[in-house]
C-alpha cells in the first residue's frame, strides 16, 4: 500500500537510528523524494551513503538529496530547505528528528551540556520546523504534515535527563502551537512519543544488562523498541489516512507509561 505515493519527505538527523528507519519506510510506502538532513562529520557521512544505497535497493527511482550540517545552527535548517526544493520542488512532509541524549548526574550537569542539549533538540526543531513550514505554506498546492519527534520523556522525568526531559516537552507544546498557528494554510502537525527504542542514542546506557532488563519488564510487550516501530506510525501521521489528525500526540512506548506494576 502506497500511503505516501508522490510525496516529499525531509527528515533531520536521518543517518541512524528512527531517522534512519522513517526513511526507509517512508520509501516502501512511495515517498518519491527524500531530503535527508545528517549532521556532517565522517561517522554519519558513512551512515548516510550506506543509507542511499538501502533506498536505491528498495526503488532506484526516489530522488535523494543529502544535507550536511549542525541543526542548532539555523542557517543548516534554511540549507536544508533550499537545496532539498532546488532538486526536489516541494516538501510534503517533515519529520524533525535530530536530537541528542547525553545521560548526565542532575546536580553536577555542566552548563555546557545543558546549553547543547537544548540548542540541538528544542531551537533545532523549531528552525527546520518554521523554515519547513513557511516552504510548505508558499508551494502550490499549500500544505503538509509536520512531525516533531518528542519522547515518552515528555510525560515522565528521568534522573539522568533533567536536561533532556524539558526539551522533548518543548517539542510536545511546539507541535501542539504549530497545529494552531499552521492549521489556516492545510499544514498538520503532530508529535510522536517514543519509549525506550533500541538505538544509539541509548546504546550505552542500555549495555547496562540489568537495567536493559529492567525497561524490558516494565513494557507491557516485553521488548524494547526498534527504529521501525517508530516508523509506521511516523507514515501514517505522514499520509492522507490522518488528513483530520492535527495537534495530537501519539505515544509510542510498548505500553511502558501504562504500565504501573
Amino acid at each position: 500500500m502506497s500511503l505516501l505515493q508522490g510525496k516529499v519527505v525531509c527528515i533531520t538527523g536521518a543517518s541512524r537510528g528512527i531517522g534512519r528507519g522513517c526513511a526507509l519506510e517512508c520509501v516502501k510506502h512511495g515517498a518519491t523524494g527524500l531530503i535527508l538532513h545528517f549532521y556532517g562529520d565522517s561517522e554519519t557521512q558513512n551512515e548516510i551513503e550506506s543509507l542511499k544505497q538501502e533506498i536505491v535497493a528498495i526503488n532506484a527511482n526516489t530522488t535523494i538529496v543529502a544535507v550536511p550540517g549542525d541543526i542548532a545552527d539555523p542557517e543548516t535548517s534554511n540549507k536544508v530547505v533550499e537545496e532539498g526544493v532546488k532538486f526536489v520542488g516541494r516538501i510534503d512532509v517533515l519529520i524533525s528528528n535530530a536530537g541528542i541524549c547525553p545521560f548526565w548526574d542532575f546536580l553536577s550537569t555542566p552548563l555546557s551540556i545543558w546549553e547543547r542539549t537544548r540548542s540541538v533538540n528544542l531551537d533545532g526543531s523549531f528552525y527546520i520546523t518554521q523554515r519547513v513550514a513557511n516552504q510548505m505554506r508558499n508551494q502550490t498546492p499549500q500544505g503538509g504534515s509536520i512531525i516533531g519527534i518528542s519522547s515518552i520523556s515528555a510525560l515522565v522525568g528521568g534522573g539522568q535527563q533533567v536536561h533532556y526531559t524539558p526539551t522533548k516537552a518543548a517539542i510536545l507544546s511546539l507541535m501542539q502551537s504549530c497545529a494552531v498557528a499552521l492549521g489556516p494554510y492545510n499544514i498538520r502537525a503532530n508529535a510522536i512519543l517514543p519509549g525506550t527504542i533500541a538505538t544509539d542514542i541509548n546504546k550505552d546506557d542500555l549495555s547496562d544488562v540489568a537495567k536493559r532488563e529492567g525497561m524490558i519488564k516494565r513494557t507491557c510487550l516485553r521488548r524494547l523498541g526498534a527504529p521501525d516501530d517508530v516508523a509506521g506510525p511516523a507514515v501514517f501521521l505522514a499520509s492522507d489516512l490522518a488528513k483530520y489528525v492535527t495537534g495530537a500526540s501519539l505515544l509510542v512506548d510498548g505500553g511502558l507509561f501504562v504500565n504501573l506494576q
